[in-house]
């Protein structure tokens, strides 16, 4: 089901946390709030959802105006980050809860959510408890009873942030394949960016209750409109220059750039940054820390004070202390324009 915010806003106690939101998701894409706690996401997610009522704006859920619709009627289905189980029901009861709603008689019940609990890898659980469950397995029995539901948007809210590492990868892989197969119109509301890169088709980047950007996430990544999306995903080294003629030109170098004349920052994150031992070089390696598979260098310009950063693999023989010559991967470097 595609669905489209139309100049959406939502004020709560004399605060307007959503400042007229323009947003399309089309049907059985799979897009991801991002951005840092408080921006608005999960409020846009409760609002879409029926349980926030918008103070301006519109919802449209598949051409129809969704405003008045209740949230039960919608069949856009919430997975919160805290499960929300029933601790009285059995596993398989908490997933055919929605049926049970729905009027559907116990058996076929029980049988969709043996099917789902199947889907979701938890075959063999069904007359547990939700008590014995792990977090992991709690989550999956979420993702279940949400599915059982039949929604025409899936609504999650960071659904991984209470799960380790290893089990969130799980859950990504297992909720993309379902999404998959479902074709359901899903977002995800995240403030991790490998997250939301991996999983979506797009983006939407908030901030103080508005969408700065919105676009695939090889785009939002490789090109952020400002600095705020910018250093979300990366931090790095800003250099001020001007672009005249598709050339950027700065204290520190020159680049040929396709791009509108102004004056603009270069972002130079530390991928960009490509070292090599040199004795007589200004630039001099004053941290070296190990990340597993490779090293984060800090290096000072000990002339102007510049300070980059570099990624190198723990193959290469450079040491706190050495001095080094830099060279830029200049397709690597972000120009952003200044406001």
């Amino acid at each position: 089901m595609k669905l489209e915010l139309k100049n959406l806003s939502v004020t709560l106690s004399d605060k307007k946390i959503l400042k007229s939101i323009n947003l399309t998701v089309e049907d059985g894409e799979i897009i991801s709030l991002l951005g840092a706690s408080g921006c608005g996401k999960s409020t846009m997610l409760k609002t879409i959802a029926g349980l926030i009522n918008q103070s301006e704006g519109s919802i449209i859920l598949d051409g129809n105006i969704a405003d008045k619709v209740p949230a039960h009627k919608r069949r856009t289905v919430i997975v919160f980050q805290d499960f929300r189980l029933f601790p009285n029901m059995t596993v398989w009861e908490n997933v055919g809860f929605p049926l049970k709603i729905l009027g559907v008689e116990k058996k076929q019940r029980r049988e969709k959510a043996l099917e789902l609990l199947n889907k979701v890898k938890l075959e063999g659980y069904e007359n547990r408890s939700v008590d014995e469950l792990s977090g992991g397995q709690m989550q999956r029995v979420a993702l279940a009873r949400a599915l059982a539901a039949e929604p025409t948007v899936l609504l999650l809210d960071e659904p991984f942030s209470s799960l380790d590492i290893n089990l969130r990868k799980d859950m990504r892989e297992l909720v993309l394949e379902l999404q998959k197969e479902y074709k359901i119109t899903t977002i995800l509301v995240t403030h991790d960016q490998e997250e939301a890169l991996t999983m979506s088709d797009r983006i939407a980047f908030m901030h103080s209750g508005q969408i700065e950007q919105y676009d695939t996430p090889e785009n939002i990544f490789k090109n952020p409109v400002n600095t705020i999306v910018a250093n979300y995903f990366s931090k790095g080294t800003y250099v001020d220059g001007e672009i005249i003629n598709n050339k950027f030109v700065s204290e520190l170098f020159t680049s040929n750039i396709s791009k509108h004349n102004g004056k603009y920052k270069c972002l130079i994150r530390p991928l960009a940054v490509k070292v090599n031992k040199y004795n007589n070089s200004d630039f001099k390696v004053v941290s070296k820390i190990y990340q597993g598979d490779n090293y984060l260098l800090k290096i000072h310009n000990t002339k102007n004070n510049l300070r980059l950063e570099s990624i190198i693999s723990d193959s290469v023989d450079i040491a706190e202390g050495d001095r080094v010559n830099i060279e830029l991967d200049k397709d690597r470097l972000i120009f952003i324009p200044e406001n």
